[in-house]
C-alpha cells in the first residue's frame, strides 16, 4: 500500500503511528514464539488490505483477535523425517567396445576358477561367481591359441577379404595397410620348435632355422651372398644382391665416395629401402648409425621377420599410395639397392616422398642397374632419373660402379628459383610434412623450414641430449619450458632404468629388440643408450597425444607413428621388452584395452618381458587380463612408495 493512498491526516496522527509499532511487535514476537515451539500454534495473522480509510480498524481488529484468551488447541504432531536416500550403486560400465563406446560385457568369456579364487581374496567377496558382476563388470577366460596358419599373422596386412575387394593394385595398394573388422580373439603360436633368440651380436650372423622356418630367401638369393641355412641354423654372410662381396666392403666404398657421410657422427640415422634380410643395416650397426630396414610384405615376404630375428631395427612398410609412417627430415641417408621401385613413374612422387622423409643436406644412395648398365632402355631410366633429381633440386655428388650418390638443399632458394610452371611444384604452405597416418603421399616437393629446422641438429653422441630446434614447433601447450620438459623426462627415465637394470637384472636378461608404445620425447630409449645396454628402441607415438617424432629422430634415435586401436606391422614374436608408460590410462577412452593387449602379446618374443607403468585403478584388470593370455604377472610399488596412485605391472611370457 502507497503512503500517497492514506490520507495526510490519519498518517500524521500519533496514535496511528504508536498502533503500527505495536502490532508490529506483537506480529514478531508471535512469530518466533510460534517458530520454536512445538506445542503450541496460534491462528494465522491477517492483514486485510481494503482501502485507506479502513486501515485503523483493521489492525485494531487483529490486535484484539490476537490478544483474546482461546482455548489451547491440541499438540501439532511431530513430522517423521525419513532420512534422504543412498545414492545409487555406481556400477562399473566395463571397457569401451570396438566402436568407442562403453560396454557392460567383456566378450572374453568366463572366470577361471584361479581368477575367481583370487579375486575373492583380494576383494573378500565370497559370492563373486563366473557370471558377470557389477563389482567386475567384465569376465576372463583363458585364451586359446590360434591356429598354425596364423603362425606368421599380421593383422593389417594380411586381410585377405578386404584386399580382393581392392579395384587397382597396380600401385601396390595390396601390401598396404587394410586392417580387419573382427579383432584377434586368439594368442598366435610360436613356430614348431622354437628356441630362445641367439643374443646379439651373434645373431648379426646367425639365428634359429625354427624359430623363422622358412626357405623361400635361400632358394631365391642363396648364390647372392644373402644366406644359406646350416642344419639348425641360418648364417648370413653379409652379402646383398649389389654386394655380393659382403656389406662392409660396401660400407667403405660409399665413404671414400662420400667422405662427409662419416657414418655414426653425422649420419646417425639412415632408412635402408627393399633392405632384403638387412645386412646393410646390421653392419651399420657396428659404425654406430641406426638404419631402419623397410621392406613389403611381397613374394619375399619374410625379409623383415629374418631382420628383426636377426636383431636388426625393421618394420614392413611398403612404397604404394601412402605416406610412410615416418616424419619429414627423418633420415641423413636413405639407401636403395636393387629395392624394385619405379622412382620415376606418377611425376615422381615415389621419389618426392624420399625428399620429405630425407634430412635437409642428407644422400640418396641408389645401386642399380640403370647406374652402371648401357642397355638402352636402362639408359632411359638413368636419363628419367637425371632429370627428376635435377628438377626436385637434389645435387648429383658421385657416381662410381654401380653406385650414385645425390645431396639434398639446405634450404628453399633452389625451389623458388626454379623457372615458373616447372613440375613437380612446391607444396602448399598449409601441407603438413609430419601428418603421415593414412596420409595420401602428395606429388610435390615438401618445403623445408625457412628458419632452417631439422637441417641443424648436433652430431652424434651429443644429439642424444641437445634439445632440438624442431622442439619449438611441436603442437603442445607449452612453449618457454620445452627444452626443460624434455630434460625433465630424460632425467625421470634415467633415474626409472637405472632402477630397472638395477633391481630387475636386466643386463642378465639380454634385451635386444625393445618397443616403447608410448614414446614422448624419446626419454626411455635415451636412457637405455646411457647405461649402456646394447638393444635398439622402437619409439611409437600415438596419434592420440603430441607428434613428438621429429624430435625423437633429431635425437638420433627411430620411431613412427601409430593408432593402438589398430594392430602395428611388425611380425609376431618381434620384441624382447614391451614398454607401456601411461598408455592405458589414454587410450581406454577410445580403444579397446584387451584387444591392446593381445596385440603386445602377439608382438612379444617367448621369453620376453612387458612393463606397464600406469594408475592403480587399471591395475587390476591390466593384471587379469595378463593371467589370460598365460603371463606370468606381478603389479609392484613405484619408487614413490605403496601410498603412490601408480604402479608397475611386470610380466613374463613364457617359452
Amino acid at each position: 500500500m502507497k503512503l500517497s493512498d492514506v490520507g495526510l491526516d490519519v498518517v500524521k496522527t500519533p496514535r496511528l503511528v504508536k498502533l503500527i509499532a505495536f502490532a508490529f511487535l506483537s506480529i514478531s514476537t508471535i512469530f518466533l514464539f510460534n517458530h520454536f515451539s512445538d506445542s503450541f500454534s496460534y491462528p494465522s495473522l491477517r492483514f486485510p488490505i481494503s482501502s485507506s480509510s479502513n486501515v485503523t480498524e483493521a489492525i485494531q481488529t487483529d490486535i484484539t483477535s490476537v490478544a483474546a484468551v482461546a482455548p489451547s488447541p491440541p499438540p501439532r504432531p511431530r513430522l517423521k523425517i525419513s532420512p534422504p536416500p543412498l545414492p545409487p550403486t555406481v556400477v562399473r560400465t566395463g571397457i569401451i567396445d570396438e566402436n568407442g563406446a562403453m560396454s557392460d560385457s567383456f566378450e572374453i568369456g568366463g572366470f577361471d576358477p584361479d581368477s575367481v579364487d583370487e579375486l575373492k581374496s583380494q576383494t573378500g567377496n565370497s559370492s563373486v561367481e563366473e557370471k558377470e558382476s557389477p563389482e567386475v563388470g567384465f569376465r576372463i577366460e583363458k585364451l586359446k591359441l590360434c591356429d598354425k596358419t596364423k603362425i606368421d599373422y599380421i593383422p593389417c596386412l594380411d586381410n585377405e577379404e578386404e584386399i580382393k575387394r581392392l579395384n587397382n593394385t597396380d600401385r601396390g595398394e595390396n601390401y598396404e595397410r587394410h586392417c580387419p573388422k573382427q579383432s584377434l580373439d586368439c594368442l598366435i603360436p610360436p613356430p614348431d620348435g622354437y628356441k630362445k633368440p641367439i643374443p646379439w651380436p651373434q645373431s648379426r650372423d646367425k639365428i634359429w632355422f625354427n624359430n623363422v622356418p622358412h626357405t623361400r630367401l635361400v632358394e631365391d638369393k642363396g648364390g647372392q651372398n644373402w644366406i644359406r641355412r646350416e642344419k639348425d641354423k641360418f648364417v648370413f654372410p653379409g652379402g646383398g644382391t649389389q654386394f655380393i662381396h659382403g656389406a662392409d666392403q660396401y660400407l667403405d666404398q660409399i665413404s671414400q665416395m662420400i667422405p662427409d657421410i662419416t657414418f655414426g657422427s653425422r649420419t646417425r640415422v639412415a632408412l635402408d629401402i627393399g633392405c632384403g634380410v638387412a645386412s646393410f643395416g646390421a653392419f651399420l650397426m657396428q659404425r654406430n648409425t641406426t638404419t631402419l630396414s623397410v621392406a613389403p610384405k611381397d613374394v619375399h615376404e619374410n625379409q623383415i621377420q629374418f631382420a628383426l630375428e636377426r636383431g636388426v631395427p625393421a618394420m614392413v612398410a611398403v612404397f604404394a599410395t601412402r605416406r610412410l609412417l615416418y616424419p619429414s627430415q627423418s633420415f641423413e641417408m636413405i639407401h636403395c639397392s636393387r629395392c624394385r621401385i619405379n622412382w620415376t613413374r606418377d611425376d615422381g612422387i615415389l621419389l618426392l616422398e624420399v625428399n620429405r622423409m630425407l634430412r635437409a643436406g642428407g644422400y640418396f644412395v641408389w645401386a642399380a642397374q640403370p647406374v652402371y648398365k648401357h642397355e638402352d632402355n636402362l639408359q632411359e631410366q638413368w636419363k628419367e632419373m637425371l632429370d627428376l633429381t635435377n628438377r626436385i633440386c637434389w645435387e648429383l655428388i658421385k657416381k662410381e660402379g654401380y653406385i650414385a650418390v645425390w645431396r639434398k638443399p639446405l634450404n628453399n632458394s633452389c625451389y623458388v628459383s626454379r623457372e615458373a610452371g616447372t613440375k613437380p611444384p612446391l607444396c602448399r604452405s598449409d601441407d603438413d610434412p609430419d601428418d603421415v597416418w593414412y596420409v595420401d603421399m602428395k606429388p610435390c616437393i615438401t618445403r623445408l623450414p625457412d628458419n632452417g629446422y631439422g637441417a641443424n641438429v648436433s652430431t652424434w653422441p651429443a644429439r642424444l641430449h641437445d634439445p632440438p630446434e624442431r622442439l619449438q614447433s611441436i603442437q603442445m601447450d607449452a612453449y618457454i619450458s620445452r627444452k626443460e620438459i624434455m630434460k625433465a623426462e630424460s632425467r625421470f627415465w634415467l633415474e626409472v632404468v637405472e632402477s630397472y637394470v638395477r633391481v630387475f637384472r636386466w643386463k642378465e636378461f639380454k634385451l635386444r629388440n625393445v618397443l616403447d608404445m608410448k614414446a614422448g620425447f624419446g626419454g626411455f630409449a635415451a636412457a637405455l643408450n646411457d647405461l649402456g645396454l646394447d638393444c635398439w628402441v622402437m619409439n611409437i607415438v600415438p596419434i592420440s597425444g603430441f607428434n613428438t617424432l621429429p624430435v625423437i629422430y633429431d635425437r638420433g634415435l627411430v620411431g613412427a607413428m601409430h593408432d593402438w586401436c589398430e594392430p602395428f606391422d611388425t611380425y609376431p614374436r618381434t620384441y624382447d621388452l614391451i614398454h607401456a608408460a601411461f598408455l592405458f590410462s589414454v587410450e581406454k577412452k577410445r580403444c579397446n584395452i584387451t584387444n591392446i593387449v593381445l596385440e603386445m602379446d602377439r608382438m612379444l618374443r617367448p621369453g620376453g618381458r612387458v612393463y606397464i607403468r600406469d594408475s592403480l585403478s587399471l591395475m587390476d584388470q591390466l593384471q587379469q587380463l595378463a593371467k589370460a593370455i598365460g603371463w606370468t604377472a606381478g603389479v609392484h610399488d613405484t619408487g614413490e612408495g605403496p601410498h603412490a596412485s601408480v604402479r608397475i605391472l611386470i610380466c613374463d611370457k613364457r617359452i
